[in-house]
């Protein structure tokens, strides 16, 4: 019945399509490959160990199935939520219609080479930009809802909360629970994160978790929980262990506090705190304004004692006399030069009467002009017969030469 292609006329039966499947992933051969150990199973009465191995960065997983001597040899003390390297083949079940691995060799990897590939992510993401200063946002000053992502009744959020309200007592919290170690930590936490980005009303997101060995911390250290909070629109808060740790959540978030309570402390004002600061703000006020109104008041009374506002008068009076002083002294010298030229006037016209011929004429001596009026200077320049006219002090006369021209 078998063919080399199928066709709805003759279709492979069930059986033949598996033994395609699993002749196809048997070409595969033996691979290596590295999870989180999700599910242990260690079924009593048979040598076989069963793991559920997860992919840390994506929500996918796959069956593994070993004998107990290699998970005793290679693995010894294994417990879920460790990372492990296997090699492994993967192979189909034709009669459940699944795909396992059989792994005839596992490593759990240890806590340095763990530390070495934080390590190396670090460099890669700071490379990135993604630790960069200059594009972590400030905290808003009094934020009407926060977020919070947290193990479901743990220390964390009952820090976080509790010290809230004792700051703030109005501020609200939307709460997510997610597992905060382990397999699937990190999906769920992106999820959760993914849900609160999307919440208008929350203005800011805080992620907590207590304390834990560095196994535990894993989660906050997931290179997609580091690009979704890069990704995020909402501010966000790391707030994961203690002091000491620092995840590469750490690095990438907005703000880094050392504990949930000290998250609290940073994305709420203390009431109390704010009050005092209100009080002693005004105080301030009240006494920078007393002083300026003091300060203000002095230098009014010092300009109302000046004479010009104490007497407004005297101004007047003192200009007034100098006013009166300036038009005499004007008067004086207008009158002075007025009296010199009227003098000077006086000098000069005696000056111009003693030389003017008039004086001489009124002595009785007289001008001898012709007709034409050229003046006479010699008796040769008349003849008997010219015409003349006499000049003298009170008028003219005419004149007729009878007899001239002799010296």
């Amino acid at each position: 019945m078998e063919a080399s292609r199928s066709t709805s006329e003759e279709p492979w039966p069930v059986r033949v399509v598996s033994q395609k499947i699993g002749a196809w992933v048997a070409r595969l051969g033996w691979v290596w490959v590295e999870g989180q150990v999700a599910q242990l199973s260690r079924r009593p009465g048979t040598q076989t160990v069963f793991l559920t191995l997860r992919d840390p960065a994506a929500d996918l997983s796959l069956t593994v199935t070993s004998h107990r001597d290699v998970l005793d040899r290679g693995a010894p003390g294994l417990a879920e939520g460790a990372r492990v390297v296997a090699r492994a083949r993967p192979e189909f079940y034709p009669a459940r219609g699944t795909l396992n691995l059989r792994a005839d060799e596992i490593r759990q990897v240890g806590i340095g080479e763990l530390l070495a590939r934080i390590e190396k992510l670090k460099r890669l993401l700071a490379a990135e930009g993604l630790f960069a200063r200059e594009r972590k946002r400030r905290l808003p000053f009094l934020p009407a809802r926060v977020g919070l992502i947290t193990g479901r009744a743990s220390a964390a959020e009952r820090d976080v909360l509790t010290n809230a309200a004792r700051r703030w007592p109005a501020v609200e919290f939307r709460t997510v629970n997610v597992a905060v170690q382990g397999a699937g930590a990190a999906q769920q936490i992106v999820d959760a994160l993914a849900v609160l980005d999307a919440d208008a009303s929350v203005e800011v997101i805080v992620i907590a978790r207590g304390g834990g060995s560095t196994e535990d911390l894993l989660p906050f250290s997931d290179e997609g929980l580091c690009r979704a909070v890069f990704a995020c629109g909402t501010p966000v808060v790391s707030a994961v262990g203690h002091e000491s740790d620092t995840p590469l959540l750490d690095y990438v978030a907005d703000v880094r506090a050392s504990t949930p309570t000290d998250a609290a402390k940073r994305v709420v004002p203390d009431l109390a705190e704010e009050r005092r600061g209100l009080e002693q703000a005004r105080h301030r006020l009240d006494r920078a304004a007393d002083h300026l109104l003091d300060r203000e008041y002095q230098r009014l009374a010092a300009v109302r004692s000046r004479p010009v506002l104490a007497r407004p008068e005297q101004w007047y009076d003192r200009h007034g006399a100098e006013v009166a002083a300036l038009r005499d002294r004007a008067a004086r010298v207008l009158d002075h030069r007025v009296h010199r030229a009227a003098d000077g006037l006086t000098h000069t016209a005696a000056r111009l009467r003693a030389l003017s011929p008039h004086a001489t004429l009124s002595r009785g001596y007289a001008i001898v002009q012709h007709a034409d009026g050229r003046i006479v200077r010699a008796a040769a320049d008349v003849a008997p017969g010219d015409a003349l006219r006499l000049r003298l002090a009170d008028g003219t006369v005419g004149a007729t030469v009878a007899d001239g021209g002799a010296a």
